[in-house]
């Protein structure tokens, strides 16, 4: 599993780099300032929980394929794909309802770092 983990953390680390240089050069005179920044905050966190993959992986790799390690992985992996997901498909197409999906992802984040510190609590 942890390769699994390794796997998806760097794909997703990659595509954050990617989706930001595209931000960066593309939808600088596409979007207004204020999609832009939407869309930023999507990169933002997919690289944050992009690095908890890993780190997930990592851990997997040093305890064991710990049940709550792998859903942290889960959660946090759920989490980019509705989050991010739903804050470029904002930015790009402007349907606003699309903003309802990004807080269920915010709630898959904060599953996935509590099952992470209940993991190290009970170590």
């Amino acid at each position: 599993m942890h390769r699994t983990f390794l796997l998806i953390g760097a794909i997703l680390g990659f595509l954050g780099v990617a989706f930001g240089a595209f931000a960066a050069h593309a939808l600088r005179d596409r979007l207004s300032p204020d999609m832009l920044a939407v869309f930023e905050t999507g990169v933002r966190y997919q690289m944050y929980h992009a690095f908890a993959v890993v780190i997930i992986a990592l851990a997997i790799g040093h305890a064991g394929n710990a049940r709550l390690l792998v859903m942290a992985g889960w959660f946090f992996f759920a989490g980019i794909l509705l989050f991010s997901g739903s804050l470029y498909a904002l930015a790009l197409t402007g349907t606003g309802i699309l903003g309802a999906i990004t807080p269920i992802g915010g709630l898959l984040f904060l599953i996935g770092w509590a099952c992470l510190a209940v993991f190290a609590l009970a170590k």
